[in-house]
């Protein structure tokens, strides 16, 4: 049978960011031209938890990177290759003849200017270039994007988003910074407040945004969406634990959404989390951020 052959794009895309735009969009256009499968490899976890024994926090779990590639540049086929002890260990040669060029059928490789591989990282652009004329292989290597003079990356996007900062983070990533989970029983806070709610989770080593209540908007299996007020926290004024939970507040809608699988989109920090005296007091600071919320997507739509 004859092999695939991919256009494939190298890098971790924690977020999918307008740095890893650029690398995309170059691989649909390559894609096109050759008459290839629009591809990109990625890796989980991240190689820092192994290299440096150092859990690095992330914007986006493995199928919300894969989703919002496929979503916003038109990526087919997201390979995540498992980054363990004989990934760590391959050399950088093998990397690309063996791995990318003979298993997984590449023809073109797109990278990052700053784009390191292989054993100890010897693996570089230039090294790359090199090694894919010889072997026959289109290369680009793709400069660093920058914005408002602040290069792009997942690194700065993460400080805005443990800060609170959406808008600004959002403007970084060029989408709205995004949660997938499947719905699940919560305290029904909603049901007491009078709001229908969904109850989502960060997945383990996804980074929480700093606690509080955001505009979101959240999106159905059925294509639907609608506006929420999204509360991140520990939620003192109804419970007394630490454990972190994500509640969103449901405008406009009435029905049962346990065991969908939705997607939430944050769009800006209204307040941080605090404890109120009393859940009335409670119920009539959500209604603020109702309107809030109204406010701020219909000013969007304008």
């Amino acid at each position: 049978m004859e092999q695939t052959k991919r256009v494939i794009a190298l890098g971790f895309f924690d977020g999918v960011h307008l740095g890893h735009g650029a690398l995309l969009r170059r691989v649909a256009e390559e894609a096109a031209a050759v008459g290839a499968v629009p591809a990109v490899v990625t890796f989980d976890p991240h190689p820092e938890n192994l290299i440096l024994k150092a859990p690095v926090p992330l914007l986006s779990a493995p199928g919300d990177r894969a989703e919002l590639m496929r979503r916003y540049y038109g990526i087919q086929d997201v390979i995540v290759a498992r980054f363990d002890e004989r990934m760590m260990r391959m050399g950088w040669e093998e990397f690309i003849t063996g791995y990318l060029a003979e298993e997984l059928g590449a023809v073109h490789l797109v990278a990052g200017h700053d784009f390191h591989f292989g054993y100890k990282g010897e693996g570089n652009p230039d090294r790359l270039r090199a090694k894919c004329a010889e072997l026959g292989l289109g290369c680009d290597i793709i400069p660093a994007v920058v914005r408002d003079q602040i290069t792009v990356s997942s690194s700065y996007i993460r400080s805005l988003v443990a800060q609170g900062e959406l808008e600004r983070a959002n403007q970084f990533l060029g989408h709205p910074h995004t949660l997938s989970d499947t719905v699940a029983h919560g305290k029904r806070l909603g049901s007491v407040l009078g709001f229908p709610t969904v109850n989502l989770r960060f997945a383990p080593g996804v980074l929480i945004p700093a606690h509080g209540v955001y505009v979101t908007k959240v999106y159905f299996e059925n294509g639907e969406s609608r506006p929420a007020v999204t509360n991140v926290g520990v939620r003192p004024t109804v419970d007394d634990g630490d454990a972190v939970t994500v509640e969103g507040f449901i405008l406009d809608f009435d029905g049962n959404l346990y065991g969908q699988r939705i997607r939430m989109e944050f769009y800006r920090r209204l307040r941080g989390e605090r404890k109120f005296p009393t859940l009335e007091a409670l119920r009539a600071e959500v209604m603020q951020n109702v309107q809030q919320t109204r406010a701020f997507f219909e000013a969007a739509d304008r």
